[in-house]
């Protein structure tokens, strides 16, 4: 008997980055967002998903990221989730463009869009320095110094820091790059408090973030510190919460956002932190996407991810939302750079 039943549309999953359950959580959320838009009758058969994990930068090499990639591409995918770090977010942009494969990545860097390269934000390498730069000036601190990981994350953080404070008429006392896998800051810290900032700001994918944490309690050096959503590592990493204290950070998650209010009714996991905020985002503009496609293609599903508009984001603050269009590949539109700290081991919102 001839099978009449549609094929699934294949979705990829691409982890750049070591994935504590082997992406369960990531892939659980994005079903939760997509199964949303399955339940209104506007998808006529299933998607699958596959997996493949790439030892990425800064940790791993470019080689592992290509060769993932391309193994998604083979394996028929229409759409591919990720990556989730700017450095191979850069890699991959060429990729798609050149396979025609549509990909949102979920990065902090702008300069990963493309043609084929959708951008769904956790964090800005360019927005956050003047978050952070306008928060600097609101509290009367004048004079910064910059500790950054050198990579392109953490340089493109600086110098788009560099442009802020100039516009606000601060000082930018020293400047110190470091390792992005650097487990030991303390050279660098220390040669920054020389100049005597009014505060020091910290830029970098995260893992360096634990080093200047100890580098300044090693020095016994008590100075207001900001930083960028590095500090969202906390979520994975708790025992380098109290570390923290004190500083203020940008999130991508806020107390009073309806949808993730929805969300945590449906999974706490899920609407516990950044990720799996955007996870569930995600997966309902792949929904969206799919629902909005005139034809079943890679090129159909680039051009329905254009077509989804205004949809309200379970990231930012309330208001927050998100949707593409045709050289508009950047997903959230608002106030979804949310500022928080760690107090108590626990994450709270700012009052700006």
């Amino acid at each position: 008997m001839t099978d009449t039943s549609p094929s699934p549309i294949v979705v990829g999953l691409l982890f750049d980055f070591p994935q504590a359950d082997g992406g369960e959580s990531f892939e659980e959320a994005t079903r939760l967002g997509l199964d949303e838009i399955a339940a209104s009758g506007r998808l006529d058969r299933p998607v699958e998903f596959v997996h493949r994990h790439a030892r990425g930068l800064p940790l791993g090499t470019e080689h592992d990221v290509v060769q993932a990639f391309l193994e998604l591409e083979e394996a028929g995918v229409l759409l591919v989730l990720g990556p989730s770090i700017s450095d191979n977010g850069l890699i991959v942009q060429p990729l798609a463009d050149a396979a025609e494969l549509p990909c949102i990545n979920y990065t902090g860097g702008e300069r990963t869009r493309g043609e084929f390269m959708f951008h769904y934000q956790i964090g800005s390498l360019e927005e956050e320095p003047a978050v952070l730069a306008t928060r600097l000036a609101q509290r009367g601190l004048r004079r910064a110094a910059v500790v950054h990981d050198q990579s392109p994350v953490g340089s493109r953080y600086a110098e788009c820091f560099d442009a802020a404070r100039a516009g606000l008429g601060m000082e930018v006392t020293g400047t110190a790059a470091i390792s992005p896998v650097a487990e030991d800051a303390g050279a660098a810290v220390e040669s920054l408090r020389a100049a005597g900032p009014d505060a020091l700001v910290y830029f970098g994918l995260g893992v360096t973030s634990r080093a200047v944490a100890l580098a300044l309690d090693e020095l016994g050096w008590d100075v207001p510190v900001v930083a960028n959503s590095a500090l969202m590592f906390g979520y994975a990493r708790p025992d380098w919460r109290d570390g923290w204290a004190g500083w203020e950070y940008l999130d991508g998650v806020a107390d009073d956002n309806a949808m993730r209010q929805q969300l945590r009714e449906k999974s706490k996991r899920a609407a516990a932190g950044p990720i799996g905020c955007a996870a569930y985002d995600m997966g309902r503009l792949v929904g969206e996407a799919i629902a909005r496609a005139h034809h079943l293609t890679r090129a159909g599903l680039k051009e329905g991810l254009e077509r989804v508009k205004q949809l309200p984001a379970t990231s930012g603050v309330e208001g927050t939302t998100m949707g593409f269009g045709v050289y508009d590949h950047a997903a959230l539109k608002g106030r979804y750079l949310v500022l928080r700290e760690w107090r108590d081991g626990k994450t709270v919102q700012v009052a700006t």
